[in-house]
């Protein structure tokens, strides 16, 4: 299965994806994603300070607004485009 960073706050949507067989790390900082296939944030402080440059080569996907089973469905859409 995938290789899934994910924020620590969002426990529900990281709990859902290990339950799916994905691996799961823990994004505290940048060098966290290094060697994710996908990235899930919690949105909340998404680009403060407007920088432009991305360290990610997968996909990040912005939970914010929606449910587990939502974040968890646009997951598996991208691990299938890539």
């Amino acid at each position: 299965m995938a290789k899934i960073g994910v924020e620590e706050t969002l426990t529900d949507i990281r709990q859902q994806l290990q339950n799916q067989g994905h691996e799961i790390v823990d994004l505290r900082q940048e060098q966290d994603s290094n060697g994710c296939d996908c990235c899930v944030i919690s949105g909340q402080d998404q680009n403060m300070m407007n920088i432009q440059n991305t360290a990610l080569q997968g996909s990040v996907i912005n939970a914010h607004g929606f449910n587990s089973n939502e974040v968890c469905d646009q997951v598996e859409q991208k691990l299938a485009q890539q």
